[in-house]
């Protein structure tokens, strides 16, 4: 598509807007679309304006008369709309979805999906956008960046924005994404293994083909040719050439759950000698069977049992007992001792994330920092932290079996502690240096205060990095 005919697009969308077509269709309506029930917003646009021919076309994905489309499209023709491979036939070629405050383009999510299948709005690329880390930054780069999803949001706080997929498709609605809604990215076609560190960035996303698997590349949106998790270890270590000092590294990743093997030293071990701080949290785990399942299905393959068998085959023959899902984050700290956490964070968590993987990095950041001292600092408790009781009923009442620390929004953290740890948190109401609430806890349990400063110090070094303690100093 040309760049006019984008303008001409964009001329014929102005109320093809999330909010114009929520008003339009109602809420009930608009709930039902939401599951895929186009029942009653075929009722509420029969009378065939551009916006109910738009919302019928792109939303609906019904047959409309040639005259209802030209009128919707224009100034845009219907002949340029048909060469483009937007309008096929009488009906839509191609996805074309409100997304925020943006308009994006992507293939339609036919079945099968052709190896080049370009995905539009899904589950991961939601899960990486909330994920994101949103301060503003001078450069950004997204690898793999299929129709643009995560480049639209990094264009928001991002002052030059850098886009890579090694589909030649992909970059071309990226290029026509871009140009949709008036920004302005630079271009790569280049795979994973092509980046050189010719420029430097200070945050790079990414959503990689992340499949776990014997290697075959049947769908490039999915598979990277590449066996097992090896994309995502070659991400990890080529991230820390392409970040300025500070910049941060984001992606979505699977990981291979081998027997003998942690998977927390596998993950970890993709950054060794990087330099890097990582965080690293699995949220999903996933047995062969059900992976296998998921992703043939996700493809139209699970008709295909010679290439299911050839999957879970590869799965034994490897010692892959299951695949864990989850997001990465790594900065470049340029510090001596890089601290690498790797760990389940199935709980319910305060969405969007990525304000809450900052913060657990600025408070990694702020136990660090050279000038500080940590009997010298206040802390209070988080809000709305709770304690929680679990007890069994016998001869003599009630007799407490453990106690937990649970945060009742953000990461949501539940800590089993003992009275030690119970004894610190409660002292902590952000009045007293941490040294004070050690002396008065070595006079109440008869210690000498220099061997409780030392047991002190990884227990509140951990529950500040959970967020269940905090620095009342910046």
């Amino acid at each position: 598509m040309s760049l006019e005919d984008v303008r001409r697009l964009r001329e014929a969308l102005t109320d093809f807007t999330s909010e114009g077509i929520a008003e339009r269709l109602g809420p009930s309506a608009t709930d039902a679309v939401v599951r895929s029930d186009y029942r009653e917003a075929l009722r509420v646009t029969k009378d065939g304006d551009r916006l109910d021919t738009l919302i019928r076309l792109f939303i609906c994905g019904t047959s409309e008369p040639e005259d209802a489309i030209e009128r919707a499209l224009h100034p845009l023709p219907l002949s340029s709309a048909r060469a483009c491979g937007l309008i096929q036939g009488n009906m839509a070629g191609l996805d074309l979805e409100p997304y925020h405050d943006w308009w994006l383009l992507a293939d339609l999510p036919v079945k099968p999906l052709p190896k080049e299948h370009v995905l539009g709005v899904g589950g991961a690329s939601t899960t990486l956008a909330n994920s994101t880390i949103r301060r503003p930054v001078g450069a950004a780069l997204d690898i793999g960046t299929g129709c643009g999803v995560q480049a639209l949001h990094l264009s928001q706080h991002a002052e030059h924005v850098t886009v890579t997929d090694i589909s030649a498709r992909a970059l071309s609605f990226a290029a026509t994404n871009a140009a949709l809604n008036g920004l302005e990215w630079k271009i790569l076609q280049k795979d994973l293994f092509d980046l050189v560190p010719d420029e430097r960035y200070d945050l790079v996303v990414s959503n990689p083909p992340f499949v776990v698997g014997p290697g075959l590349a049947t769908h490039t949106y999915r598979d990277s040719g590449r066996a097992g998790d090896a994309v995502c270890a070659s991400l990890a270590a080529v991230g820390s050439r392409l970040l300025n000092p500070g910049g941060t590294l984001q992606f979505l990743a699977n990981w291979a759950h081998v027997r003998g093997e942690d998977w927390e030293d596998r993950v970890a071990g993709w950054f060794a000698g990087t330099g890097m701080d990582v965080w690293a949290i699995q949220r999903e785990v996933q047995d062969p069977l059900d992976y296998v399942r998921l992703w043939t299905a996700d493809a139209s393959e699970e008709h295909d049992p010679q290439r299911v068998a050839q999957w879970l085959d590869w799965f034994d023959a490897n010692d892959i007992t299951a695949v864990g899902f989850g997001l990465v984050t790594a900065r470049r700290c340029l510090a001596d001792d890089p601290h690498v956490v790797c760990e389940d964070l199935r709980q319910q968590i305060d969405q969007p994330m990525g304000s809450l993987v900052a913060e657990w990095f600025d408070r990694r950041d702020w136990l660090r920092s050279p000038s500080r001292d940590l009997f010298a600092a206040r802390f209070r408790q988080a809000p709305g932290l709770q304690l929680r009781q679990e007890a069994t009923f016998g001869a003599d009442g009630w007799a407490v079996d453990r106690q937990l620390l649970a945060l009742t929004s953000g990461l949501r953290w539940v800590e089993e502690i003992d009275p030690l740890i119970l004894s610190i948190v409660s002292g902590c109401d952000g009045n007293l240096p941490l040294s004070a609430v050690a002396e008065l806890l070595a006079q109440a349990h008869d210690a000498a205060p220099d061997a409780l400063r030392e047991v002190m110090v990884p227990i509140v070094e951990h529950l500040v990095e959970r967020g269940i303690l905090l620095p009342c100093e910046p």
